[in-house]
């Protein structure tokens, strides 16, 4: 063999490991952006079995808290808000979503007020499944963070970042609380 022809291997080889290497990343970004729309189509399921509640949640405060129309009024609001904004805009969508979340904290805290409420079977019932749902979300909303953070750490390491680049691959926004979310919220009755 020749020298020549030992270099010639050589650089073959180089350019079909680089080659080989090149697919894999370009999967692993796929797979991972495929992982991160997942998680937001799992938020989106538990947030749309939340919507669905919330009328007969709000129905059932409303019976007993009829002169509390400002909170019903707000929780109403928000929920429109989380039915127009598209599946297709996850920005709009978190925060239409959180304002609900806010929404949902003072109708729970209007029914404090009632006793004879707290004690309604079929509010229980709807608190509970309420409770249940806002946990399987904040697990939703976790795990999308996850895959969002290894989505975007895929994307911004070299030398993924190479193929990132070359994929048009975007980094994704994670699910995140708003800054005044974050406080305690005030609910106020004249």
């Amino acid at each position: 063999m020749t020298t020549g022809l030992i270099i010639l291997i050589v650089i073959i080889a180089l350019i079909v490991i680089i080659a080989l290497w090149a697919i894999g990343a370009y999967n692993n970004l796929v797979n991972i952006r495929n992982r991160v729309a997942n998680a937001w189509a799992q938020i989106d399921v538990q947030l749309k079995q939340r919507a669905d509640l919330i009328p007969n949640l709000v129905n059932t405060v409303k019976g007993y808290a009829a002169h509390e129309s400002e909170v019903f009024e707000e929780v109403t609001k928000a929920r429109g808000a989380v039915q127009s904004a598209g599946s297709d805009n996850t920005l709009e969508r978190m925060e239409a979503e959180n304002q609900l979340s806010r929404a949902m904290v003072n109708v729970l805290a209007v029914s404090e007020n009632y006793p004879e409420l707290k004690a309604n079977q079929n509010f229980l019932d709807l608190q509970e499944q309420l409770k249940a749902l806002e946990s399987k979300i904040a697990y939703a909303r976790q795990f999308y963070n996850d895959v969002v953070l290894k989505m975007n750490n895929a994307i911004q390491q070299f030398p993924s970042n190479i193929v990132a680049g070359f994929g048009h691959f975007e980094l994704a926004k994670p699910f995140e609380t708003a800054g005044n979310d974050r406080e305690v919220p005030q609910v106020q009755f004249s």
